[in-house]
């Protein structure tokens, strides 16, 4: 069996298996989404316990972030090169084990290397969550399959703070760390024993195209995350965002000419790859920004503690547990661009209407609509924008592009957190309740608008009819041709 036919095989493992990679997947999407945002609400706790400057703080979070944004695509080409289930299996065991050396670090400096570990490991694990799924579900179920792993994965994105604060509040900073040692455990056999292996194409590892990619994303990723902190026109931050930025583009160059590419450009030939790997970006720059503003809000204006302030925020970080599923039900049966373009209106809307009401002693109940339509509508995204991905390529090249859409999402996430923290220092600050209000605002206003861009991005991916016509090029008893048009 060649290594082609071996990826597209493995759906047809009977529907225990199917049950079995979408709980496996799920459980490790999350742990890796989870610590994106989960260190944020410890930072106090950590510096009384370890010390360090601001900047230190700031690095327990930036480490994770930059090595889980750079290695996103390298992490999937290497599932694709030498076997998906085996590197997931190695990416889950770093990111356990890093996870336990964050939890007992002496220092804030074993702490920052302890996170920049993690991150390396969530970068290996997180894409091929989504192409191992894709491999034991059969296409007409993926929609629901999707929505069940885009509402886990989402919920951890948008819960980090709740979680986060919660368990320092109420135990120890050491455990939002810890917390991931006994889930990754468990994983590890399980994934051994009920994940079926695959691989992409065959081909072998870029070096060029992956020097390329890795040290674009660094530079601006690093660039973005050290912007609002040192300021735009430090020089190591605009040598990283131009190197950074040049970087790129000879990586597209290189995927547009290389005879075996990391990430073949020809793939953003298709509307539906181009059009929702636009979508996600701006989506996520809408929405961590936001929920990073937010979460400040609730605690430092309003004067919530961090446990409260994410129960409070439940109705929209909650909402894909409810929501999502029906998405990708509703994907399958009317097509994934009318649910996705829906869910990014309904998300542009709740920002809006957050923006329209925010105050220095604003009640709950006038929060609430904001917060709700919010929910739905990130809820509504998740699950086809999956689907839209994985739909749009062939089974050999799942692996990349589901490394290439996450890339994206996490430098959209950083973005968001550069680019709102910038319009919220410029108009606002922190030195009042009414100074913090002055600039969430207009940041919330610029959320919205980016969010609603993304759902006219998602109107331009083609029609359920040739969604379908995708699909069933993905299948294994289909011609070999790339499904991209």
């Amino acid at each position: 069996m060649s290594r082609h036919t071996e990826a597209t095989a493995a759906p047809y493992g009977g529907r225990g298996r199917a049950v079995w990679a979408l709980a496996l997947t799920s459980v490790a999407g999350f742990m890796a989404a989870l610590d994106n945002l989960v260190v944020t609400t410890a930072l106090p706790s950590i510096r009384r316990d370890l010390g360090g400057a601001l900047d230190d703080l700031e690095w327990t979070v930036s480490a994770y972030t930059l090595t889980f944004a750079v290695l996103l695509m390298f992490g999937a080409a290497l599932g694709d090169r030498f076997g998906r289930r085996r590197l997931f299996l190695a990416g889950l065991a770093v990111f356990t084990g890093a996870s336990a050396a964050a939890a007992v670090a002496p220092g804030i400096d074993s702490l920052i290397a302890a996170r920049a570990v993690q991150g390396v490991g969530a970068a290996v694990m997180m894409p091929l969550t989504l192409t191992l799924l894709t491999a034991a579900v059969p296409a007409h179920r993926r929609g629901m399959a999707y929505g069940i792993w885009g509402a886990v994965n989402g919920l951890a994105v948008a819960s980090g703070p709740l979680i986060g604060g919660s368990l320092t509040e109420h135990v120890s900073w050491h455990w939002i760390f810890w917390l991931n040692v006994p889930l990754g455990l468990a994983l590890l056999p399980l994934a051994r024993l009920r994940l079926a292996e695959s691989h992409g194409t065959g081909a072998p590892l870029d070096v060029p195209g992956t020097v390329l990619a890795s040290g674009g994303l660094f530079g601006i990723v690093y660039g973005l995350v050290r912007g609002p902190a040192d300021g735009w026109t430090d020089t190591v931050v605009l040598t990283g965002l131009t190197a950074g930025g040049a970087l790129l583009a000879a990586f597209v160059l290189h995927g547009a000419r290389a005879r075996n590419p990391m990430l073949p450009m020809r793939l953003f030939r298709s509307r539906a790859f181009s059009g929702i790997n636009a979508a996600s970006l701006l989506m996520f720059l809408g929405m961590f920004g936001s929920i990073f503003l937010l979460s400040q809000y609730m605690q430092g204006v309003l004067g919530y503690s961090p446990t409260e302030a994410g129960l409070r925020m439940l109705p929209w970080t909650g909402m894909p547990m409810l929501v999502a599923p029906v998405a990708g039900i509703l994907s399958d049966r009317i097509g994934g661009r009318p649910v996705v373009a829906a869910g990014l209106f309904l998300q542009a809307a709740g920002l809006g209407y957050m923006a329209s009401v925010v105050s220095a002693d604003v009640s709950y109940t006038a929060q609430l609509p904001a917060l709700i339509i919010s929910g739905i509508g990130m809820a509504l995204f998740f699950a086809p924008a999956s689907h839209l991905v994985m739909s749009s390529v062939r089974p050999a090249e799942q692996g990349i592009a589901s490394g290439a859409n996450n890339a994206l999402r996490e430098v959209g996430g950083a973005l968001g957190i550069a680019v709102m923290s910038s319009i919220f220092t410029a108009r606002g600050g922190y030195g009042s309740a009414q100074a913090f209000v002055d600039g969430l605002r207009p940041a919330l206003v610029v959320g919205s608008a980016v969010v609603a861009v993304a759902g006219i991005a998602a109107l331009l991916i083609p029609g359920r009819r040739h969604a379908l016509r995708l699909v069933d090029a993905a299948e294994p008893a289909a011609a070999p041709e790339p499904a991209v048009r």
